[in-house]
C-alpha cells in the first residue's frame, strides 16, 4: 500500500470556460431586458430635427418670446400672462394672416411654452411656428 505525501502540494484547477460562458449568458440576459424595459415605458415618436431651419422672411411675423424665468414678452414688449390674450386678438384683428413664432429659451421650463401655446390656441392662431436655431455640423 503506497503512503499520500501530504507535503505535495497540488494547485486547485480553475475552470475558467463554463464561467465566461455563465457571465456571457448573464451579459446578453441583462442586455435584452433593459431593451424591452426602455421600449414599454416610452413612446415611439419620430422627433423633429433642426439642421434645416429656415428663417421666416414674411412681413407679418409676430414674435412671441418666452424668457427662462418664464416672462412672456409679446414683439419685444413684456406682457403678463393675462393680457397676453388681448394682444394676440389685437395682432389677428390687425392681420388674419399674422404667423405667430414662438421663441422659448432653451432653459425655460416647458410648461411655460405650452402655456403661451395654449393662450395661442384658445384666441384663434391658426398660424404658429416654433423657432430654431440651426444645427451646426
Amino acid at each position: 500500500m503506497r503512503r499520500l505525501d501530504f507535503r505535495e502540494k497540488t494547485q486547485p484547477l480553475v475552470m475558467i470556460i463554463p464561467m465566461i460562458d455563465i457571465m456571457l449568458f448573464l451579459l446578453v440576459f441583462f442586455m435584452l431586458s433593459t431593451i424591452y424595459m426602455v421600449q414599454t415605458n416610452t413612446l415611439p415618436v419620430s422627433l423633429p430635427q433642426s439642421s434645416s431651419a429656415a428663417m421666416e422672411t414674411r412681413p407679418n411675423v409676430v414674435p412671441i418670446t418666452v424668457l427662462a424665468n418664464g416672462d412672456v414678452l409679446f414683439d419685444k414688449d413684456s406682457v403678463p400672462n393675462q393680457q397676453l390674450d388681448e394682444k394676440i386678438r389685437t395682432a389677428l384683428a390687425q392681420d388674419k394672416n399674422a404667423i405667430f413664432v414662438l421663441r422659448g429659451d432653451k432653459s425655460t421650463r416647458y410648461e411655460n411654452v405650452v402655456a403661451v401655446l395654449d393662450v395661442l390656441k384658445k384666441s384663434g392662431a391658426k398660424r404658429v411656428s416654433i423657432a430654431t436655431e440651426l444645427k451646426s455640423n
